[in-house]
Order: C-alpha cells, then structure tokens, then sequence
C-alpha cells in the first residue's frame, strides 16, 4: 500500500482526501509490519534455537556479542537481561554503592537513576540542553562533589550527548563515563559510535527499540577486557568458576531465542535507521509546508548521526496538540511527563520545582510523533494535518491544503 501513498505530494486536493481515508489509523509504532518483512528468517532463527535446545547463553548470545561489538566500534559486547540491568550491572562492575554519587540527567527513562539508587548511591543531576534534551556539559561542575564516580551521560531519542566535554571533565577528575545508549544503537558524534566512548556503553533491546527484540534484554559494550569479563561473571550470579562465588552477581543472562531475534535483525539496522532518518525529514519538510515552523519546535540535529528512536516535537500549548492527534486517531507518547527530580521516590534528594528548569520545561512541552521505518509519507502528511488543523481552527482560517481529517 505504501508505494502507492508515495506519489502523494503530486496529487490534488480532492485525490489527497481519498487516499487519506484509506489510512484509518497512524500508531506510533508497528512492529507487526516489521514482522511481516522478515518473518521467514525469523521463524528459522528460532527453529535453529529450538532444535539446539541451547536456551541460556550459548553459541547464539555469543554471536551477537561479537557482532555487536563490531557494530559499536567496540572490542567487547556483554549481553544481559535488559538495558536496566546493564546499567545497573555497569555501576556494580565499578564497585559504586552507599556514599557514592552517579552525574546524570534528571529528564530520561528512570531506569538510569533507579540503577543508582539500588546500590546504595546518589544521584546528583545535571540540567539538559534544551535544544538536544542531553545533558548539558556546562552544568558538571556545579554537580561534582568529593562523592562523584562516574557520569552517565544518556543519547536521548536517538541523539548522542555532546561528548568531549563530558569525557574530558570525566578525565580531569577521575570520572567512569558509562553511556546509557538505550535509544541509541548506531548513533554517532564526531563519527564516534554511541558505546564506544566511555568506559561501557549500555544498550537497551526493548522490542520498542530500533533495534528490538522478543522481550527484555540488553548489552554492555566496552574496549576494557579485563572489564568485560567482570561483567560475565556478574551476569551469573558472580559464578567463576561455576558453584564458586568470588562476588554477588545476578541473574543477567541474555537468552538466546531473543539473541537469535537479534541478530536477524541486526543485518537491516542501517536500512531501518536510513528510513527513519528518511521520515525525520519529511516529517521537517511536512512542518515547513503547512507554516508551522513557528508554532511547533522540530528537533533539532547536533550530532554526527541522529538514529530518531523518537521524533521529539515541542510545543507550549501541548495539550491542545495531544487533543487534535487523538481526535485524529494517530498515535504518540510523551517522554517523560515528570522529570526524575520530581518522582516522589527521589523526594529525599531535596529537589523541588525550578531547580532544573530546561528538563521541567521539556517535560511541559515535548511529545513523539510516530517514527518508524514503514510509516510512509501519506501517514506523516496525515500527522501534520492534523496538527495544520488546531492552527488554522484557531486562527479562523482554512489549511493550505483544506484537507477534513474528520
């Protein structure tokens, strides 16, 4: 269907409303299209496994930690449970725990705060920039205290934190980087693969994911060896050699039906990736066409290579957006609502209202506009005519296209 929605632009105005009515609903994310494409190899990936019977690591998990490594720039990849539980198993490899402090973002996924505070640390929070919603290297310093010992910078929505500054003040006091990199698989910043920057970088395989899986699971990059056997002994349990336990570790193993999943789709990463940066700008050129450059902030690309896990659109009357993209029936999502300053469970880090006013204001204005890579034109004409719509209702004048989306 899609190839025919292509030619959109070049019909008229009575063919758009026709071809628009076909497309009854635009979710933020199909996955189900996604299976269809490669549904065959997929299904002998997991009769290989199945006929294995080789369920928990194996030949499959260390496959794809080989090809990930080599995906990331990396010398070593560790696959575990979830992007979580690398970050979480990231901060025990380093020994942080009570009376430690962890540099991070107060406007991410809780995922990267909760792993600090489940050791026992404290998470001590750096304002983002709003153009990019990363962590803003301008506020480490006013962060760091004798307690600091690491910064975890994350690559939100696809986009690679400016990393220079953040590894060099790193250096300069002694600081682990650990990259949370759970949106950002293949994302680049001076031509620098994300991961493969700071001491490890943590990946997330969430099937939401660009590069998604059948469940939970994740991976730990690195080109510190030695670091990297630490953390397959503390995927296990801490077991080295098996029943003998040096360490506590957990149960982080990566399984290998999702491994297998994995590693099939690996091989269209960059395809997929290319289309979404595909739709990132349509979606831009879409904003320019119907003159809402001014009233919707579209993001904004810093780094070398955005991957566009999400398309993050920011406006201040956001509620009136959220309204017309349901009425519409078009799919979206809100990242995040409340900053992690704000969570009632951090209440005892003492931070009220203002104190990080970029990540407040983020949490105010942005939402995410569907992304993925078999979106297709028609569907993103659709989105941003339904926003052209609350506009032009305002103002009391038509859209440029006049297009009922009704």
């Amino acid at each position: 269907m899609d190839d025919d929605l292509h030619c959109l632009p070049g019909k008229s105005a009575s063919e758009e409303r026709v071809v628009l009515k076909k497309i009854s609903d635009v979710p933020l994310l199909d996955l189900k299209a996604q299976y269809q494409a490669i549904r065959a190899e997929l299904d002998e990936a997991v009769a290989r496994v199945m006929e294995s019977q080789q369920f928990i690591l194996g030949p499959e998990v260390k496959a794809l930690e080989e090809e990930i490594a080599q995906y990331c720039q990396c010398q070593r990849a560790v696959g575990v449970s979830s992007g979580s539980d690398a970050l979480l198993m990231a901060l025990m490899a380093l020994g942080i725990g009570p009376g430690d402090e962890v540099i991070t973002t107060p406007y991410t996924f809780f995922a990267t705060a909760g792993a600090i505070h489940r050791l026992g640390a404290r998470p001590a929070f750096v304002d983002i920039n709003p153009e990019t919603y990363n962590l803003d290297p301008a506020g480490l310093a006013k962060a760091l205290s004798p307690r600091s010992r690491a910064v975890i910078p994350v690559h939100l929505f696809g986009q690679c934190a400016d990393m220079a500054p953040i590894l060099d003040f790193a250096g300069q006091h002694g600081l682990a980087v650990i990259e949370d990199a759970a949106q950002a698989i293949g994302a680049e910043d001076h031509d620098r693969r994300a991961g493969s920057m700071g001491l490890m970088g943590c990946f997330s395989f969430f099937p939401s994911k660009n590069l998604g899986g059948i469940g939970d699971g994740g991976m730990i990059t690195t080109n510190d060896a030695p670091l990297a056997e630490k953390l397959e002994v503390l995927r296990n349990h801490g077991s080295q050699p098996k029943y003998y336990h040096q360490v506590v570790g957990g149960n982080f193993r990566l399984d290998a039906l999702n491994a297998a999943v994995l590693r099939v789709k690996l091989k269209r990463l960059d395809s997929w990736t290319a289309k979404r940066q595909t739709n990132a700008q349509t979606y831009d050129r879409l904003f320019r066409e119907f003159n809402l450059a001014g009233k919707v902030k579209t993001p904004a690309v810093k780094a070398s290579r955005h991957v566009f896990n999400q398309y993050v659109i920011r406006a201040t009357r956001r509620d009136q957006l959220l309204d017309a993209l349901k009425a519409a029936r078009i799919g979206f999502e809100i990242y995040y609502p409340v900053p992690l300053h704000l969570q009632e469970c951090f209440a005892y880090l003492g931070h009220g209202e203002n104190a990080f006013p970029e990540s407040e204001a983020a949490a105010r204005e942005t939402l995410a506009l569907p992304i993925y890579p078999e979106l297709g034109e028609a569907r993103q004409r659709r989105v941003v005519q339904a926003l052209a719509g609350l506009f032009s209702r305002r103002s009391g004048k038509p859209s440029n296209r006049g297009v009922d989306m009704k």
